[in-house]
């Protein structure tokens, strides 16, 4: 049985939290939070104490911690578990800087410890279904890869002013998303990027609707769209083009239940929130991370892939900046 001190008690470590505690196969032991009113209320729902981190770090009976705090926390939190010895689950980015994330991988691997970043997109039923077809050849050879992320709605400019930008923040979970279906890493990207969601995200130097090409060695392309708005819902597709045809993972609806009549066909909306879009991607991630501990298999996706995605966001970023590809790392 896997014991697992909880750090952040906010939207994802709620969610987190109730998956480790609902596993046969682990405990949640310890949650700790700044804001009382988020641990307080996961620990009445899972029994788990209360406590510091200093106190779930220095706990040597607790195997491994999962850090769902705020992006500029992450990586301390990792070099802290390194030097205790314990496995870490963290929430993506592992920091907003690849310098500093190259640090911390040293350290992970000095350490010898297991590090898995929360890509939670590699386990969503339907798009890890088509990787898996790729993988079997169904599609034959991969020639180009469109993925299309619209959010409902932006977030408040205070979160925007420190999130890292829209290709660091959002569209990071994209390019992990691209080197999953590639089958192997870009070289060079194009990004342009507006604001016409909101002026103040302009203002805040930030963009809100972006688009991004991408290349490989051989000579695969993706391209990938963001935007901070979509009146429909909450936009998720994937469609990957090969030699042999074309493999697409459409988005989930509320319901499967459609009407047809004199007017043409319509259907319910798509699910209009990330936390019931990869619900079972975010459990299916937990079991695959607690799978790597009791098998001892090394978990993906690792720190490595952290670096590369945080590292085509970066490139990304320049590129916008500069109007021109930039090559990537």
């Amino acid at each position: 049985m896997i014991s697992i001190g909880l750090l952040g008690a906010g939207r994802i470590g709620q969610i987190h939290g109730r998956n480790i505690a609902q596993s046969p196969r682990a405990r949640l032991v310890a949650i700790a939070d700044p804001m009382p009113d988020g641990a307080r209320s996961l620990s009445e729902a899972t029994g788990a104490p209360v406590r510091t981190p200093d106190e779930i770090l220095a706990d040597p009976s607790i195997d491994a911690i999962l850090i769902g705090t705020p992006t500029d926390t992450h990586a301390d939190y990792i070099d802290k578990a390194a030097k205790s010895g314990k496995a870490v689950f963290c929430e993506k980015p592992v920091d907003l800087n690849s310098a500093r994330i190259r640090k911390t991988l040293e350290r992970v691997e000095k350490a010898g410890i297991p590090l898995m970043i929360g890509f939670n997109r590699r386990f969503d039923p339907n798009f890890a279904a088509l990787q898996r077809r790729l993988a079997d050849g169904t599609a034959g050879n991969v020639e180009l890869v469109t993925i299309l992320s619209r959010d409902p709605g932006p977030p408040p400019v205070s979160y925007i002013e420190r999130s890292g930008g829209l290709f660091r923040d959002m569209m990071i979970h994209d390019f992990d998303m691209a080197r999953f279906l590639l089958g192997e890493d870009a070289v060079e990207v194009f990004a342009l990027g507006s604001a016409l969601v909101d002026p103040a995200i302009g203002k805040a130097g930030d963009v809100d609707t972006a688009a991004v090409v991408l290349k490989t060695a051989s000579g695969k392309i993706c391209q990938i769209s963001n935007s901070r708005r979509a009146t429909y819902g909450y936009d998720q597709r994937i469609e990957v083009h090969g030699s042999k045809g074309l493999l697409s993972a459409g988005n989930v609806h509320e319901t499967t239940v459609t009407f047809a009549g004199e007017r043409g066909i319509s259907a319910d909306p798509v699910q209009n929130f990330f936390l019931e879009r990869y619900a079972a991607a975010y459990r299916h991630e937990i079991d695959a991370f607690i799978d790597a501990l009791v098998t001892g298999r090394k978990p993906k996706p690792d720190g490595v892939d952290g670096l590369k995605a945080q590292m085509m966001a970066d490139a990304a970023t320049k590129s916008r900046e500069t109007g021109k590809p930039v090559k990537i790392g």
